[in-house]
């Protein structure tokens, strides 16, 4: 993987918050013989903080 930009917003609607998150990734896989694969292959976790009292 060459590049990878992640932004990430949140909004509130009402009484929910929403996260919108762009991920901007870019591959380049090469290969002087056979096969090259560039994957754009994502994992994605999402945690909640627990609230402070």
């Amino acid at each position: 993987m060459l590049r990878s930009k992640v932004k990430t917003y949140r909004y509130r609607i009402g009484k929910k918050n929403v996260i919108v998150i762009h991920i901007y990734q870019m591959a380049r896989a090469s290969a002087k013989m056979g096969n090259a694969l560039a994957s754009n292959a994502l994992n994605i976790q999402i945690f909640k903080k627990p609230k402070k009292h």
